[in-house]
């Protein structure tokens, strides 16, 4: 509300002052309402051009979030929804380049139809009904500012459209910084010796106003010096080289930082196309929830795909890993890297083949909401497919004895379509439901696992999964009693919700939040989400 606020404000207060301003009387005259327009417009684009780089400085918002500065949840909320801000900001910027773009094209017009021969400096035409070639200069001028934000809606599309013209964005404030260099718009600098309205030297009352005054006030009404004109001087760079600035500078950081490549330890393939992959890397240490980017040269140097870590780094271990699913190109020829296919006219026999994994490098880690789940007494995990990752990694650390949270208990719900991708962390339930058993706190731990596909269950039928297949249910989950249930066992008290899934359960999930609850339970909804 703040930022929509501030757009406003901004737009009406500039709009108001080429309405109303003295300075800009003649210019309103020849230009009219177009005048406003476009210069409002360039202000909110000064604006948001100046906030659409700052939620994308992940170090710094990594950073922030593990601070004391976070310990509000409004706070963590709006570092919650960067990602959503950076594409409110550039739709925003696609919005009013478009409003700018028109405002400047109809000004053109005017400048032509409304030539002024008593102040020829204030004309951009050098002669009444220059029009075609003004036209497309400005269009030329003008229309840098709106032909890189629509490229938001490629992103689900095509990645990689978005990735490679995503990064042009340095051309784009370069040109943005420099485009209103050429002075089309011009001010009045001399308002006391010129009041706007005034009569110059071979004018009278009568030939301006078309009603006789007395000599006297003829007089008083005489201009001292001809009206003067400046030309306006770019503004927009005071309001981008800040954050440009320190944009480049964290990007200069996260360069430095992930130079060196990670040495990747195994790869493990699972069922429905998923693969683990554990690496190692010098110095590098991270929290459950986390996530990381990675770049393989092998595939493509500039695309970097984030993924999130379902091992993190301890002192007894130092590797850390992902699960990642086979879902595009980019995946599809990572994993043929990682796992080629055994070359038949080899004679050397497979088990004497040395595996030679590509380079890989990676970038963070990197905050999410998930990393807030020790931040509660009580917290429900909600995962759908392999939206399961930021949750494993906190079983992980449950498992591998992490202390100093606050969590008391957990609620674990995870959904798939087929029985086999249980078997991604399969291993991992198990070793955390024992664990608890031995430590007398079978409570600590609520564990609940849907199948959405009846003729895809089969009976998990090894001795060490035993404790899935009792907590193993076919359909989809009831979540308003599952709610009920959790708000009666742990009344008036934050339960903070977390979901990474598809959109529906998302939606689900967070009306369920947002409704009252008898029992005084507060339900505290996250959904992950990668900027």
């Amino acid at each position: 509300m703040l930022w929509l606020g501030a757009n406003t404000w901004l737009f009406l207060k500039t709009f108001l002052l080429y309405f109303n301003g003295q300075q800009y009387h003649y210019l309103y005259k020849m230009l009219g309402l177009g005048l406003c327009i476009s210069r409002a417009s360039a202000s909110v684009l000064n604006l948001n051009c100046s906030l659409v780089l700052l939620p994308m400085c992940r170090s710094l918002l990594t950073f922030v979030r593990g601070t004391h500065m976070v310990s509000s949840r409004k706070t963590r909320r709006l570092l919650d929804k960067s990602k959503t801000f950076h594409v409110a900001c550039g739709v925003t910027i696609c919005i009013f380049s478009v409003v700018h773009v028109s405002a400047h094209l109809v000004n053109v017009v005017n400048f032509s139809v409304s030539y002024s021969d008593d102040f020829p400096a204030l004309n951009l035409a050098r002669y009444r009904g220059e029009v075609r070639h003004k036209l497309i200069f400005s269009f030329i001028e003008n229309n840098n500012v709106c032909w890189h934000f629509p490229l938001f809606f490629f992103r689900v599309s095509n990645y990689e459209i978005f990735w490679y013209t995503h990064n042009l964005f340095i051309i784009f404030y370069i040109i943005l910084m420099v485009h209103m260099v050429g002075g089309a718009l011009k001010y009045q600098t001399n308002i006391e010796a010129h009041p706007p309205g005034c009569l110059r030297a071979n004018q009278s009352s009568t030939e301006s106003q078309g009603k006789e005054l007395d000599q006297g006030e003829d007089e008083e009404r005489r201009c001292i010096e001809e009206a003067h004109f400046q030309p306006h001087y770019p503004q927009t760079w005071l309001w981008v080289t800040g954050p440009l600035c320190l944009y480049c500078a964290e990007r200069f950081y996260r360069y430095i930082r992930s130079s060196d490549p990670v040495t990747i330890v195994t790869v493990i393939r699972h069922p429905c196309d998923v693969f683990e992959l554990r690496m190692l890397k010098k110095n590098f240490r991270a929290r459950p929830g986390q996530y990381i980017l990675l770049n393989c040269p092998g595939v493509s140097s500039f695309e970097n795909h984030p993924f999130t870590l379902t091992t993190c780094p301890t002192e007894n271990k130092e590797t850390f890993g992902i699960h990642l699913r086979v879902v595009g190109d980019w995946t599809e020829r990572f994993t043929q890297l990682l796992l080629p296919q055994p070359r038949i006219d080899l004679e050397i026999l497979p088990m004497v083949q040395q595996r030679r994994y590509p380079k890989l490098y990676v970038d963070g880690p990197f905050g999410s909401p998930s990393e807030d789940v020790f931040n509660y007494d009580v917290s429900l995990c909600v995962a759908g497919g392999i939206g399961v990752t930021p949750f494993a990694c906190v079983l992980h650390a449950l498992l591998d004895g992490w202390t100093g949270f606050r969590l008391q208990r957990l609620y674990f719900v995870w959904v798939c379509r087929e029985l086999q991708s249980f078997y991604w962390f399969a291993e991992l339930l198990c070793a955390l439901h024992h664990k608890l058993w031995q430590e007398n706190r079978p409570d600590y731990f609520n564990l609940k696992l849907y199948v959405s596909r009846a003729d895809s269950l089969q009976s998990m039928s090894e001795e060490k999964y035993r404790p899935l297949t009792s907590r193993l249910l076919v359909g989809r989950p009831r979540w308003k009693l599952l709610f009920d249930e959790i708000g009666k066992t742990n009344k008036d008290k934050r339960v903070g919700v977390f979901c990474c899934g598809p959109k529906g359960i998302s939606r689900t999930l967070h009306k369920l939040c947002n409704s009252a609850r008898s029992s005084g339970t507060t339900f505290e909804f996250n959904k992950e989400s990668f900027s």
